[in-house]
């Protein structure tokens, strides 16, 4: 953890799950912390949790799902004076069900979130990191931005951009001082599945097996560890990473067949 000896951490969505678990595992070593999310509550939470001596933390409470929003956000990071040289891209939202079903406003909500306020926070500070010839970027993605997921189709698609837009970026500033990577977790037992789960009858919960899942606390180790190590791309868990490397090698002409069916009654007619 020597690479984050004395950093300013930004960490977007750091009230719960994997951005609450970054500020634990970053606090014994950063000087400052920057924890950004919509529930100043659960933030105070995060930072008492956090706290001690000779650590400044912030907690900036503000809706990253819209761009009056993203402003106010950032200008509330300017006004502390922090210079950042960890900018952690976390905040993302979910929606499990049948895209022709979905309601408009969350879906709104996740391309906002997952896809605009990520690239509007990178471009406002990576600036400043290419000036000082020094930092990283850590945006967190999903195994899901690597194959279309039915059901999940435009939390997919955003993490998709998610994970190019991180090696785009990581080409473009190499030689710079500035690290890139991408976080792409598998199934991790935070509350983001029960948010993005719609509820009743007709769109039945997710269900993942327990051998699959990868703690919070795992996904934050071997996330930091990449970092430290200026790796373009992490999946937590040894498991998940071989079924994700396996799930490369076959052709999506032959995935297709495979890709479970949303709507009852099997195929649809197509005219």
């Amino acid at each position: 953890m020597t690479l984050f000896k004395g950093c300013t951490a930004l960490i977007t969505g750091a009230s719960s799950g994997i951005g609450a678990e970054l500020a634990r595992q970053l606090a014994p070593h950063a000087q400052c912390l920057l924890l950004v999310a919509r529930r100043g509550e659960r933030l105070d939470q995060v930072r008492d949790g956090c706290a001690r001596q000779g650590l400044r933390i912030h907690c900036l409470t503000g809706d990253l799902g819209e761009p009056a929003g993203r402003q106010e956000v950032i200008g509330k990071i300017r006004a502390t004076g922090e210079q950042i040289t960890f900018l952690i891209n976390n905040a993302g939202l979910g929606d499990h069900g049948l895209f022709e079903a979905s309601d408009w406003s969350r879906v709104e909500a996740m391309l906002e979130v997952n896809i605009a306020a990520l690239t509007r926070l990178t471009h406002e500070f990576v600036p400043d990191l290419v000036r000082s010839g020094r930092g990283a970027v850590l945006n967190v993605s999903s195994i899901a931005s690597l194959l279309p997921v039915p059901k999940m189709a435009v939390y997919a698609a955003t993490k998709a951009y998610v994970t190019s837009f991180t090696e785009a970026l990581r080409a473009e500033l190499r030689g710079t001082g500035v690290s890139v990577t991408a976080l792409c977790p598998g199934p991790v037992p935070t509350e983001f599945f029960e948010i993005a789960e719609r509820g009743g009858p007709e769109n039945p919960r997710m269900r993942t097996p327990e051998f699959l899942k990868v703690s919070a606390a795992q996904v934050t180790r071997e996330a930091l560890e990449a970092v430290a190590r200026d790796r373009a791309r992490v999946i937590p868990g040894a498991l998940v990473w071989g079924l994700m490397a396996l799930a490369a090698l076959v052709p999506m002409a032959l995935l297709r067949v495979f890709l479970p069916r949303g709507a009852k009654g099997g195929r649809r007619a197509v005219f």
